[in-house]
């Protein structure tokens, strides 16, 4: 009797087991609780094939998994998406071949990126007291493409972008007179360097359009070295000493690229001289200066007093070196000088200059390589990116 039962039990647990079997080759793989919900909206099967990958349906509407700066639409501004207006275009320009310390930029736009990735342009920047993407279209063209191997090919190549983006039509157009020369409103471009080379190119597109700018520096030195062969300088008589990260605004202003009568302003000057001279040269080529250490004379207050005395009404280019920030709260750049400004007195200055009419931004010099863990420095350089996004919000090209 007991083998009979046995025999009935183990049968009756085989048939069990099938019929269990049986059922999960049929059930759903989500649990009970979700039969009811509706079926996903999205086949990621065939969102994520090869056709559908490489296909044009791959849209800026789309969600596409990219990091952009401050998760800006991507659009490729160089390429199928060329006639797709918009008012404000983020670009990288990886470049770092004429430093003179400590190399790694060309990672910087990327870095920047990974930076910004807390931030949104649609979300409200508070102390600014405004949502960007009410007042500005704006999109991540991507990174500029330049060569590694020849700085004049490289910087050429930047130009040549650069120029294109700003000769476009924006998607906005404002009451009243645009700035521009031709009487049209252009996009407005930001730029995530790359060592301060960059600036010298992207100063060319801009006073294409809008003539001679003011620029507003903000830097631990003051990048206005006259090029010159010294006394056992590696050049030979009469052969060309290259631009450089430290000579730019010189070449600048040769070039007629800045306004005249000294409406140009260095902020955060802390850096050492090769001889008083330096100065003088730096006030012919147009500027005045602010060291770091007005700040703890006059305050961040006077430092944007000095600011806006000094460019007026002027249109304005902001470009800004990661080094004006102190090492302590951003480590990673070619030239770090001790004794610099903070997080939060960078912040306060850029409230300050709400209303400057601001054609065109970069921030330079951002080398991830020396970054630490916490990603401080490329964080700093990408919050200083939305403020500066929040200043070109706040404030439309007119005359």
């Amino acid at each position: 009797m007991f083998s009979t039962l046995t025999t009935t039990v183990a049968l009756a647990l085989v048939l069990a087991s099938s019929h269990v079997l049986g059922q999960q080759q049929v059930m759903p793989a989500s649990p009970p609780w979700e039969y009811e919900k509706e079926p996903e909206a999205v086949n990621f099967t065939q969102l994520f094939s090869s056709e559908g990958i490489y296909q044009e349906a791959w849209t800026r509407e789309s969600w596409n998994g990219l990091t952009t700066f401050a998760r800006s639409a991507p659009l490729r501004c160089f390429g199928v998406d060329s006639e797709s207006p918009y008012d404000v275009a983020v670009i990288g320009a990886p470049f770092d071949t004429a430093t003179s310390f400590r190399p790694g930029a060309r990672f910087g736009p990327n870095g920047i990126r990974q930076g910004a990735r807390r931030l949104g342009i649609e979300r409200i920047n508070v102390p600014m007291k405004i949502r960007v993407s009410d007042y500005l279209d704006i999109v991540d063209c991507g990174d500029v493409p330049m060569v590694y191997t020849d700085n004049k090919v490289a910087l050429r190549q930047l130009e040549a972008a650069n120029k294109m983006l700003l000769s476009k039509t924006s998607l906005r157009s404002f009451e009243g007179t645009s700035l521009a020369k031709d009487g049209k409103y252009h996009p407005r471009v930001l730029t995530l360097g790359g060592d301060h080379t960059i600036t010298l190119p992207l100063l060319r597109g801009v006073a294409e359009v809008y003539g001679p700018v003011s620029v507003i520096h903000f830097d631990s030195h003051i990048d206005t070295w006259k090029p010159r062969a010294w006394g056992g300088s590696p050049w030979l008589p009469g052969e060309e000493v290259p631009v450089s990260h430290g000579s730019y605004f010189w070449y600048a202003h040769n070039e007629g690229l800045l306004a005249p009568n000294n409406s140009n302003i260095h902020v955060g000057i802390r850096g050492a001289l090769s001889s008083w001279d330096d100065y003088e040269n730096d006030y012919e080529v147009g500027f005045v200066i602010s060291h770091a250490d007005d700040l703890e004379e006059v305050g961040w207050r006077g430092v944007v007093k000095k600011i806006r005395d000094t460019v007026g009404d002027n249109p304005v280019y902001l470009t800004l070196d990661i080094d004006v920030i102190d090492p302590g709260m951003a480590p990673a750049t070619g030239t770090p000088e001790i004794g610099g400004i903070t997080t939060r007195e960078i912040k306060k200055i850029m409230q300050g200059l709400a209303g400057l009419k601001i054609v065109g931004a970069d921030i330079v010099e951002v080398a991830p390589g020396y970054d630490t863990q916490d990603e401080i420095t490329q964080i700093a350089a990408a919050n200083i990116g939305y403020d500066i996004l929040a200043l070109m919000a706040k404030t439309p090209l007119t005359a």
